[in-house]
C-alpha cells in the first residue's frame, strides 16, 4: 500500500531546499551551534570544557544517525533530548558538556534563522535569475505596440515590453525588500532569555555577554537580539514570510495577467511538443504553467496569517503551540516560493508574443482611442468643441455597437469623414489614428527602466 507523502516536498521542492530543511541538516545544524557554544564558553576560560571535548564534538560531527535519534525520541518524547543523547554516545569524553547551560530553544530557534537565511539566499539567486529573464524580454519587445486595457477595456495603447516592465518592477521591490531586511541571531539566552544559567556558570556579567555575542558569530551572524524569551521574537517570522508573500503575490498578478492575455491570443507561456492541452478539446493550449504558479502564490500568502496568529498568541515568555505549525508552514513556504519563481523563470524565458494578433487588436481600436485627438483637431479648424464632441460621440456609439451586434467593421473614421460637420478628410483621420505618439513615452520608459535593472 502506497502512503500518502508531502505533496509540497516531493513535487515542489528542489532537492536542494529539501535537504536544507531535513531532518538530517538539522541535527547537523543543531550539532554546530552546540559546537559553537562550546568553543565560546572555552574560548572564555570556562573550565568544565576543554578542547579535547570540542575536537571529539567536531570529530563525530557529520555522523548523524536518524534511527537512533528517532529510537531516542520515541521513548523520552522530546526531540533536543534524544539527539544530545544520540550525539553523546558518540561522544563519550564530551558528552557532560553538550547543551550546557542552553534550552532546547538555543538550538531549535538558532537553527531556524540559520535555515531561513540560507534558504532566503537560495530565494534571493531566483529572484535575480528572473530579473535577468525579465531583462531579455523587455529588450525583445519593448518597441512592439499593443493594446492597453483597465477595467480590462480597452484603453490607450503601450508596447508590451512596457507592460512587462510593470512585472518586473514589482519583483524589484520584492528584492530590495529582501536586501534590506536583517535576520539577527538569537544567540545564547537561556530558558526564558534572561541568561541566569549562564551568569551562574561564567559568575562574570560581561563573559555572558561576550558569549552571546561570539556563539552568533561563529555561526555567521553579526547582529543578535538585545532582547528574546525562550524564543526569538515571531515578529522576524512575520517579518519573513510577509516578504515571500509578496514574491507570490507579484507572480500572481503577473500570471493572472498572462492568462488574460493567452485568452486574448497575444501571448502563450510554453508549450511542449507533444504537450496536452485539454483531455477533451484538441485544440487547446490552457495556460497550465500560470495556473498553477497562481494556485501556489495564493497558498504563500495565505500561509501569512499563520506566521501573524503565531506571533500573536505567544503567551508571555512561550507556548508550545507555534511549534507545530511552523515546522510545516517556513520550510513549505520557501520550498513554494522557491518553485513558483523557477517556474517563472521558464514561462519568462519561453513566452511566445504574437505582434499582428496585438497589432489587429490595437488597430481595431485605434479610431476610438484617437477621438480625443480627433475632437482637438477640430477645435483648431475652429469648430465648437461640445458640438463636435456630440457627432463623435453618437458615431463611436453607433459603430460600438455595429461591432457587438452585427460583428461589423470598425468604420469610424469612415463615418467621421462623411459627415459634413467634421472638417477633416479620412486620410488626415487615419494620420491622426495611426501616430505613433499614442503610446506615449513608453519604450523610452522601457529603456530608463532596463539601467534600473543592470544595477543589480
Amino acid at each position: 500500500m502506497d502512503d500518502y507523502k508531502n505533496i509540497v516536498a516531493e513535487k515542489y521542492s528542489s532537492s536542494d531546499m529539501k535537504y536544507l530543511f531535513s531532518k538530517e541538516n538539522i541535527m547537523r545544524t543543531w550539532r554546530q551551534c552546540w559546537i559553537a557554544l562550546a568553543e565560546a564558553q572555552n574560548d572564555l576560560g570556562l573550565k568544565q570544557v576543554s578542547k579535547s571535548q570540542i575536537k571529539e564534538l567536531k570529530e563525530n560531527l557529520e555522523k548523524i544517525d536518524l534511527k537512533l535519534i528517532n529510537h531516542y525520541e520515541s521513548t523520552l518524547k522530546h526531540d533536543v533530548m534524544a539527539a544530545i543523547m544520540a550525539y553523546g554516545d558518540l561522544c563519550p569524553k564530551a558528552k557532560g558538556i553538550i547543551h550546557l547551560g542552553a534550552t532546547s530553544q538555543f538550538v531549535k530557534c538558532n537553527t531556524d534563522l540559520i535555515l531561513q537565511k540560507k534558504a532566503l539566499v537560495i530565494i534571493r539567486n531566483k529572484l535575480l535569475l528572473l530579473l535577468k529573464a525579465f531583462t531579455k524580454l523587455i529588450n525583445k519587445t519593448k518597441a512592439i505596440p499593443t493594446l492597453s486595457y483597465t477595467h480590462f477595456q480597452s484603453a490607450q495603447p503601450t508596447t508590451i515590453g512596457k507592460r512587462f516592465c510593470v512585472y518586473a518592477q514589482d519583483f524589484l521591490m520584492d528584492l530590495e525588500d529582501m536586501d534590506s531586511l536583517e535576520i539577527p541571531f538569537r544567540g545564547v539566552k537561556g530558558t526564558t532569555g534572561t541568561q541566569a544559567s549562564f551568569l551562574k556558570l561564567f559568575n562574570d556579567k560581561s563573559k555572558v555577554q561576550k558569549l552571546d555575542v561570539l556563539v552568533s558569530k561563529k555561526l555567521g551572524f553579526k547582529k543578535v537580539f538585545p532582547i528574546s524569551t525562550q524564543t526569538y521574537t515571531r515578529k522576524l517570522d512575520v517579518k519573513i514570510a510577509f516578504l515571500l508573500a509578496n514574491i507570490a503575490s507579484s507572480a500572481k498578478k503577473y500570471t493572472t495577467d498572462l492568462r488574460l492575455l493567452s485568452s486574448l491570443k497575444i501571448i502563450d507561456e510554453p508549450f511542449g511538443k507533444k504537450q496536452v492541452g485539454s483531455s477533451a478539446m484538441p485544440y487547446k493550449r490552457n495556460p497550465i504553467k500560470c495556473e498553477r504558479i497562481s494556485s501556489l502564490a495564493r497558498k504563500v500568502m495565505n500561509n501569512l496569517n499563520d506566521f501573524y496568529q503565531v506571533y500573536a498568541e505567544q503567551w508571555l515568555e512561550r507556548s508550545l503551540d507555534d511549534s507545530a505549525i511552523r515546522r510545516i508552514d517556513i520550510p513549505e513556504n520557501f520550498m513554494l516560493t522557491e518553485y513558483i519563481l523557477d517556474s517563472l523563470i521558464e514561462v519568462v524565458s519561453g513566452l511566445e508574443i504574437y505582434e499582428l494578433v496585438a497589432k489587429n487588436l490595437l488597430e481595431q481600436e485605434l479610431p476610438f482611442l484617437a477621438t480625443e485627438d480627433i475632437l482637438m483637431e477640430c477645435v483648431k479648424k475652429g469648430c465648437d468643441r461640445q458640438e463636435i464632441h456630440e457627432i463623435i460621440k453618437n458615431h463611436s456609439l453607433t459603430v460600438s455597437q455595429n461591432i457587438k451586434l452585427k460583428g461589423g467593421e470598425n468604420d469610424l473614421l469612415k463615418r467621421l469623414a462623411d459627415d459634413k460637420n467634421i472638417p477633416l478628410n479620412e486620410n488626415q483621420l487615419k494620420n491622426i489614428c495611426f501616430q505613433k505618439s499614442f503610446s506615449g513615452l513608453a519604450e523610452q520608459q522601457c529603456e530608463e527602466f532596463l539601467k534600473l535593472l543592470n544595477l543589480k
